[in-house]
């Protein structure tokens, strides 16, 4: 459904807040990782046939393939990864991003990253992972807003 047609729609910022909120509920960095493997269950899986090297993120220790499609002045995101925690992590950045004008993924700030403890808790390869799929995102932003015009 676009977010168009419904009624209410959650700002960028009160996602952000209900998954601070949700990982707030663990202590322990372990059930933390265990609740970004559940969160990958629910990642908007990429077509099959987008599963192309031209949607490879590069920078990233797993593979992390990454579409984005432009329809009605908002970006879908849909992805896949072979490692579930990397897919837990692109869940949350598609569920924060996804169905958002290019402007307004360009001037988000992921504040939930650190609020949640997951940039200090990432390897630094998975760390240079993460930024490097927050990195094509806006890039995919800046393309459709610089393709189609501002919103």
């Amino acid at each position: 459904m676009s977010i168009v047609n419904s009624l209410y729609v959650k700002s960028i910022r009160d996602i952000q807040e209900e998954i601070v909120a949700e990982f707030a509920i663990y202590d322990d960095w372990m059930d933390k990782y265990n609740y970004l493997i559940e969160l990958s269950k629910d990642l908007p899986m990429i077509d099959p046939g987008l599963k192309i090297s031209e949607n490879l993120i590069s920078g990233c220790q797993s593979r992390v393939w990454l579409n984005a499609e432009y329809k009605d002045g908002l970006i879908r995101f849909t992805a896949d990864s072979d490692a579930v925690i990397t897919k837990g992590i692109v869940s949350l950045l598609i569920r924060v991003l996804s169905d958002r004008t290019p402007e307004e993924i360009l001037q988000t700030e992921l504040f939930f990253i650190d609020q949640i403890g997951l940039r200090q808790n990432l390897s630094p390869t998975r760390s240079n992972g993460l930024l490097s799929m927050i990195k094509q995102m806006k890039l995919y932003a800046l393309a459709y807003q610089t393709k189609f015009g501002g919103s």
